[in-house]
């Protein structure tokens, strides 16, 4: 990454199993950047709402605690991290449990306001730059990333994918939840999943995850030298 360019900000988005996390993760760290998991934030609210006992059923009950919990999120692709009131969160919001009520919780005006917030100030104060991945980052979050990225994938790609990260899962049974999912999140009222109208789709249904990180590193490369190239010209 050229040392003239101070701050380059990538949002990829897309539904599970197209290899967001892994992508971004990489690439992040490919060009020494941040990295920002924002549907770890999601799960972590989700996550404190059952353990502190919130009918996640109820978008009342939802919006009045939605500002209650303290969330944390380490920007380091390597090893990042979230918390939840101080305690370590990583492992706890990956449960099947979280994974069935987070699209319900994440849906709640009063909770995307909240956690919307806390992702562009993680982006704001990334020195050098900052990969963030999610379902809305393109379209509301930062809609003025240098790079927008829409992955996807065929739905029977991505649930073999998914369910190689969940040992033993069934495959026919992570497809149709995954299906799901994407219904509920493409149709929400509030920041929908959706790709931006200047967002770069990469399919990766037949790519290897190399082969992915490599174009997305390219894209970023290529927006790089471009941006690089006008700054040049206007200051001549």
């Amino acid at each position: 990454m050229s040392d003239t360019v101070e701050s380059v900000i990538v949002a990829i988005d897309g539904p599970a199993g197209t290899g967001k996390s892994s992508t971004s993760k990489a690439v992040a760290a490919a060009l020494g950047l941040s990295y920002l998991d924002t549907g770890a934030q999601y799960r972590a609210i989700t996550w404190w709402m059952i353990t502190n006992g919130v009918d996640v059923q109820d978008p009342a009950a939802i919006a009045t605690a939605a500002g209650k919990p303290a969330i944390v999120s380490g920007t380091d692709p390597a090893a990042p991290t979230i918390t939840v009131d101080g305690l370590d969160a990583s492992g706890p919001i990956r449960t099947q449990e979280v994974s069935s009520k987070v699209s319900a919780v994440s849906a709640v005006a009063e909770v995307r306001a909240r956690i919307t917030e806390l992702q562009r100030s993680i982006a704001s104060a990334a020195e050098k730059g900052i990969v963030v991945e999610g379902r809305d980052i393109g379209t509301t979050v930062l809609p003025d990333a240098d790079l927008k990225i829409f992955l996807t994938a065929s739905p029977e790609a991505r649930a073999a994918r998914r369910s190689g990260e969940l040992k033993g899962s069934d495959i026919a049974a992570t497809r149709e939840a995954l299906i799901k999912r994407d219904a509920a999140d493409s149709s929400r009222k509030t920041s929908p999943l959706a790709k931006a109208d200047d967002a770069v789709e990469v399919d990766t249904t037949d790519l290897t995850l190399q082969q992915v990180i490599e174009c997305v590193v390219t894209l970023v490369e290529e927006r790089l030298s471009a941006t690089d190239n006008m700054e040049k010209r206007g200051g001549r």
